[in-house]
């Protein structure tokens, strides 16, 4: 089974973006941090950052688990519609089909703060180097 926790971190100012996602598997757990992208919004940014989370994945097989403190982006994946970020719904649905079951559940912020402080250190230090 693969549990993954995503979140997204976005600068409101200049659109920057970044994503941090820890991922747990037989009790071993990894931390990735995104690139920075743009996104037009915060929501967008959680939707990006879970398309790309997916995309570091290599047991495609397996059951998985995904955990987001956004609403709207669990909710999205429960009714396969969001109604402004359908691209990314269906884009996330495909790569989701892969694996044998998924589950997806929304969490507080405070419950996601690994996920969330790779996404902030990855908008950092993206921001301090330019």
């Amino acid at each position: 089974m693969l549990t993954l926790y995503v979140d997204a971190a976005r600068e409101p100012n200049t659109g920057l973006s970044a994503a941090g996602a820890v991922l747990i598997h037989q009790k071993a757990q990894q931390q990735f941090k995104s690139p920075v992208f743009q996104s037009l919004d915060n929501h967008a940014a959680e939707f990006q950052g879970l398309i790309w989370a997916l995309e570091q994945l290599t047991d495609h097989q397996d059951i998985l688990t995904v955990y987001s403190d956004s609403k709207l982006l669990i909710e999205a994946l429960h009714k396969h519609y969001a109604k402004h970020y359908q691209d990314q719904v269906d884009r996330i649905l495909f790569l989701l089909a892969s694996h044998r079951l998924v589950f997806s559940q929304w969490l507080p912020e405070k419950d996601n703060l690994g996920a969330h402080n790779l996404a902030l250190q990855a908008l950092k230090n993206r921001q301090t180097n330019d």
